[in-house]
């Protein structure tokens, strides 16, 4: 073993705030506003665009059900949970996706899909299907609360069964 040679740590120049022009300024509260009453404004079609979700949603379990290749049909249902699952609350449905997150975890690629349960997806579609036509938005409805967290444990008890380690945050 030779002597150590010495070091030298070099920490490169930041040179974002030359780009930026400066310090970062202060939110523009005006903006702010803006961006809210544009997002109120389109709120109106916030009930139509989940609609349209839950036909995406629907449309891509009656191609699972009519589908011979069970992982692409479980991945088409996915892909639509997934989106579902970004977009509720956006549209003011956090109940709904909870139970997009649930029904991702059930067919994620940590999955094997060929074992995903039929019946837990199919529970999960009428579970959004139920809260979007009975306009049940929150968690602090009791009906709802007591069936995402119903879904969640099957979906739980399902991953424990198959070995499957996930990210269980619904976020």
């Amino acid at each position: 073993m030779g002597k150590a040679k010495p070091i030298e740590i070099f920490t490169p120049p930041n040179a974002l705030k030359a780009k930026v022009g400066g310090s970062l300024s202060p939110m523009d509260r005006g903006a702010v506003a803006k961006a809210d009453a544009a997002l109120s404004n389109l709120s109106t079609e916030f009930q139509s665009w989940i609609e349209d979700e839950l036909n995406r949603l629907e449309e891509a379990w009656a191609l699972f059900t009519s589908q011979s290749d069970k992982i692409v049909a479980v991945t088409n249902v996915h892909a639509v949970a997934h989106d579902l699952k970004g977009l509720a609350k956006t549209y003011e449905y956090p109940l709904v996706g909870r139970m997009a997150a649930s029904l991702c975890r059930l067919t994620n690629d940590e999955v094997d899909r060929s074992k995903s349960p039929e019946n837990l997806i199919r529970a999960h579609i009428d579970g959004v299907r139920a809260a979007i036509k009975g306009r049940i938005k929150t968690e602090e409805h009791p009906v709802g609360s007591i069936l995402v967290t119903e879904m969640e444990t099957q979906v739980t008890d399902f991953e424990e069964k198959n070995s499957i380690i996930t990210d269980t945050d619904p976020s």
